[in-house]
């Protein structure tokens, strides 16, 4: 994402413009490009500011922040649920509709992981924290045959 140009040069192009020059002796005047100074005038025209607009998404991460807690309490529930079926049960419980990869890329982002078994089902689990998974599994004996 770009940067925004510094209040006081939006502040100098405007003024060159309610000056009477043409929006685009202003961008020529102050290196700036001719598509900003025009963007400039129509948006001190709409808003009274020359203040940028706030780029990005907005925080808080929408509705499924809302329904984080109810996901991730359904999947410990249940963690082979698929996810049109906790697509399903979301629509159900909370009202909400979510596409089914959304949901999975939510569960991952809260440190789920999906997990095949050998039946062909998938187990949706918690990630252990790198030290941690070594620290709690017992250190293989130096006799013990290795498995391949």
């Amino acid at each position: 994402m770009g940067k925004t140009y510094s209040q006081d040069l939006r502040d100098r192009v405007q003024a060159h413009v309610a000056a009477g020059c043409s929006r685009r002796d202003a961008a020529r005047r102050f290196g700036v490009s001719a598509s900003f100074a025009v963007r400039l005038a129509a948006h001190v025209l709409l808003t009274g500011t020359t203040a940028p607009v706030a780029q990005g998404r907005p925080a808080g991460g929408g509705k499924r922040a809302l329904v984080m807690g109810c996901l991730i309490a359904r999947v410990e529930a249940q963690p082979d649920i698929s996810m049109p079926e906790l697509a399903a049960a979301l629509e159900e419980v909370q009202g909400v509709t979510a596409h089914a990869a959304s949901l999975s890329r939510a569960l991952c982002a809260a440190g789920f992981s999906y997990k095949k078994i050998a039946d062909g089902r998938g187990v949706r689990t918690r990630r252990r924290q790198a030290g941690a998974a070594r620290m709690d599994e017992p250190a293989p004996a130096a006799d013990a045959p290795k498995a391949s």
